[in-house]
């Protein structure tokens, strides 16, 4: 038996004990609905393999292969995996479009006893309605943007808000990169698809009636585009100012970036990408406090020399308005929880722009 999802959240809400995705580990690592286990019915070479025999041979020949194949992995799941569950379990299979996979997976576990059921379009239908929700309807959310210089603990301030009961989304974490060039967090970044899933369940975890504090970033993170609805609403979104002296920002980074700052290696080799933007004499004096081990002066020189001019220049071409200015005067325990209290006021205040903005 098939079920059909005409929306995300009803996808999202399903109400299914377990979410099997039958399809090869390959296709389950670029991405999968939420909360998916993946029992493949068919791994990745097996999957080609089937795949070279319906072109290169016999569609029949390759179905035959294919069936014995599929046949011979579900019970080596259901002998293992699947071997507790009792009779009351409700498994909800998908495989690709929904089709042989997913529906020879289904059926066995239905001859069981089990009520199974399979995701109507399989993993097609699902990216059609997470593409209708970042690319075509409009972002039904109340962004206000948290925007100031590198070094600003914005990513911070946005945990400890949500901590006092804001509601926030952190790009930077779901796409797992800092966003600069010196960005790159540990594991790395998800596929495309697979950041644009994280995404869509934020979102829909949000109540849209209540503001959404968001850190103000480019339409890429990383390698990673923002869909469309999200950059739409970004753009225009409200503001609040964090700002601080460029000794807390530099103390900050040290901090947040002392495993970036360690690799003197790799380090280098990144911002000898910025030769053509900021000058031979420029990259080669980070290098000379690089060799020296001068974190604090390379990362104030990064500052005043790279990231603050591109943000400058990022900034004239933004038309939102701002709505609130805090100042931070540290970046500590102590001056980020200030901070983010008057973020909290500015949130619950409402959005109207401060007077002062220039």
């Amino acid at each position: 038996m098939s079920q059909r999802f005409d929306t995300l959240t009803a996808l999202l809400n399903h109400g299914f004990d377990t979410v099997i995705d039958v399809r090869s580990p390959a296709e389950y690592a670029e991405d999968h609905v939420p909360g998916a286990i993946n029992l493949p019915v068919l791994d990745n070479d097996e999957r080609a393999e089937v795949g070279t025999i319906y072109v290169q041979q016999s569609p029949f020949l390759a179905r035959k292969i294919g069936a014995a194949l599929v046949f011979r992995n579900t019970a080596a799941h259901i002998d293992t995996t699947l071997r507790d569950f009792d009779g009351g379990w409700r498994p909800l299979v998908y495989c690709w479009r929904g089709g042989q996979r997913s529906g020879s997976f289904g059926w066995m576990l239905g001859q069981i006893g089990w009520r199974s059921e399979v995701i109507e379009g399989g993993y097609r239908s699902y990216r059609r309605l997470v593409n209708a929700a970042l690319y075509q309807q409009p972002l039904p959310h109340r962004l206000i943007a948290l925007d100031g210089y590198t070094g600003t603990a914005k990513t911070e301030l946005l945990h400890l808000v949500e901590a006092r009961g804001g509601q926030m989304l952190d790009l930077e974490g779901l796409a797992g990169h800092r966003g600069s060039l010196l960005g790159q967090m540990p594991g790395g970044q998800p596929s495309q698809k697979a950041f644009e899933t994280r995404l869509a369940v934020a979102l829909s975890a949000l109540d849209p009636a209540r503001p959404v504090l968001i850190e103000a970033e480019s339409s890429k993170i990383g390698r990673l585009f923002l869909p469309p609805s999200v950059w739409g609403a970004m753009k225009t979104a409200p503001r609040i100012a964090i700002t601080a002296p460029i000794s807390a920002r530099t103390d900050y980074l040290v901090r947040a970036y002392d495993d970036i700052l360690s690799e003197a290696d790799s380090l280098m080799t990144q911002l000898d990408k910025l030769r053509p933007h900021r000058g031979h004499a420029i990259v080669d004096g980070w290098f000379e406090r690089i060799e020296a081990g001068d974190k604090p002066g390379l990362t104030r020189d990064l500052m005043q020399q790279h990231y603050d001019p591109s943000y400058d220049k990022s900034r004239l071409a933004v038309d939102a308005p701002v709505i609130a200015r805090v100042q931070a005067s540290a970046l500590d325990a102590s001056g980020l929880d200030r901070a983010a209290s008057e973020i909290e006021r500015v949130l619950m205040a409402g959005v109207q722009p401060d007077p002062s903005a220039i």
